[in-house]
């Protein structure tokens, strides 16, 4: 029994009022799921902030810590994936604020303990309950936003990756550093609490839900294409007929679930390791730290947005090109990083604000890319798929580094990053010209 029911499709508005109703509602449904997923990451990387001073504080060491982001990325990926394949049936309203509910109230439980094997059962709870932030969303924007909107509406709203992930690091490394590592999961949680009664209140599902035509007549007058055509009631049986045509069946869906997994490696070696790694190899402060990488995701964000508005107004909607490119700049950014003398603040915050820029473009293209292969109605399955490859990454990016950290030092995450990158470049080379 789905929990989340798709609410059926409402009369059809008057024409005169189609498209007045159409800009209201659009505008509400990007500024309602950046908000939400925004805060999303409130709850889910405010662990970066915290392992320096668990690892102090209750002893707990780096391949320990890296456990923790091992299991809750595999188990968020394997969330993304099964849960993407009940969102493209589901109500994104009511699903979205379900998911950000249950992750504030696993955090509290996580403030509140301190044992290695209880605060690794609630991450990993926390790991499912994220995982049901992004299907949602994908939802929402892949039916009302059309095709040739994805790559600059997308792009927009992909920002509230780098803008949840940059104040979580403010905020979570000014809490950690004044009222210790327990109040960087509290105060988070609380806030998400009231932010998912918000999505609740400002969300909808489908245009069709509201009694307005679908997203491709409203924008261009006509019918969508066959891949985003919606499967009326009494075909939904052939959902997995679906799914294994558009989605698990091509194999350029797959290259670019590999490509993930690479860029993904990449992400998470900065985002998650790098408070820890700004403290203890070149001597920052706690808050300095936790400043030095929210650089990252606020480089990130123009990087996203210019790689939206390249691909869709240079490029007519190919994305892989410009993949290709950020790459490029990615690995030569990383080799450059690895020579570079330690300087100061400013220095240090200029190169890891430029593997940002770059790594972020690929991250926000993979969804827009699997979306234009699948159609929207396979859309939140399809971007599924490619978020478990990318969480998968936690093997190497968590536990993996965690233990390479401890038996050689920091060093070695360089050479991982390289190599991912490298991987990344190959994957996305394969897909040629496809998207």
């Amino acid at each position: 029994m789905n929990l989340f029911p798709v609410p059926p499709p409402q009369p059809p508005v008057a024409a005169e009022e189609v498209a007045p109703k159409y800009r209201y509602w659009r505008t509400r449904q990007l500024y309602s799921t950046f908000i939400g997923y925004a805060v999303y990451y409130f709850v889910r990387k405010n662990l970066s902030c915290a392992m320096p001073l668990m690892e102090k504080d209750l002893g707990i060491g780096k391949a320990q810590l890296g456990g923790f982001l091992t299991a809750h990325g595999v188990i968020y990926g394997l969330s993304k994936f099964l849960n993407g394949m009940v969102a493209d049936r589901s109500n994104a309203r009511t699903f979205m604020a379900f998911g950000l509910f249950c992750s504030a109230l696993v955090n509290l439980a996580f403030g509140f303990s301190s044992g290695a094997l209880a605060l690794g059962i609630f991450w990993m709870l926390n790991g499912w309950f994220q995982g049901i932030g992004f299907p949602p969303c994908a939802r929402i924007l892949s039916h009302w936003f059309a095709p040739q909107e994805r790559g600059v509406k997308w792009g927009i709203w992909n920002t509230s990756h780098q803008v949840g992930g940059a104040v979580i690091l403010w905020l979570g490394g000014w809490l950690g550093q004044h009222y210790g590592w327990r109040a960087v999961f509290y105060v988070p949680a609380l806030f998400s609490i009231v932010i998912s009664l918000f999505l609740l209140e400002r969300l909808r599902d489908t245009p069709r839900s509201l009694g307005l035509p679908e997203v491709e007549v409203f924008i261009n007058g006509q019918a969508p294409p066959s891949n985003d055509e919606p499967a009326p009631p009494e075909q939904d049986d052939d959902f997995a007929k679906r799914l294994r045509q558009r989605v698990f069946g091509n194999p350029f869906v797959w290259a670019i679930c590999f490509g993930n997994f690479f860029v993904y490696v990449v992400r998470y070696v900065f985002f998650d390791w790098w408070p820890t790694f700004l403290t203890q190899e070149r001597h920052f402060e706690l808050s300095q730290a936790t400043q030095l990488t929210s650089y990252f995701e606020l480089a990130g964000l123009v990087g996203s947005l210019l790689a939206g508005f390249l691909s869709d107004r240079w490029l007519n909607g190919k994305r892989n090109p410009v993949c290709l490119f950020y790459l490029l700049g990615t690995l030569g950014v990383i080799l450059f990083y690895r020579q570079m003398p330690v300087l100061g603040y400013w220095q240090e915050a200029a190169a890891v604000a430029a593997v940002g820029f770059f790594i972020y473009g690929p991250q926000f293209l993979v969804g827009v890319m699997v979306t234009d292969i699948a159609g929207k109605e396979a859309a939140a399955s399809a971007i599924g798929l490619t978020g478990f490859f990318g969480y998968l990454s936690g093997v190497l990016s968590g536990y993996g580094l965690g233990k390479m950290v401890d038996l050689y030092g920091w060093g070695v995450s360089f050479q991982l990053t390289i190599a991912c990158t490298i991987g990344a470049l190959i994957c996305f080379a394969l897909c040629g010209r496809k998207v």
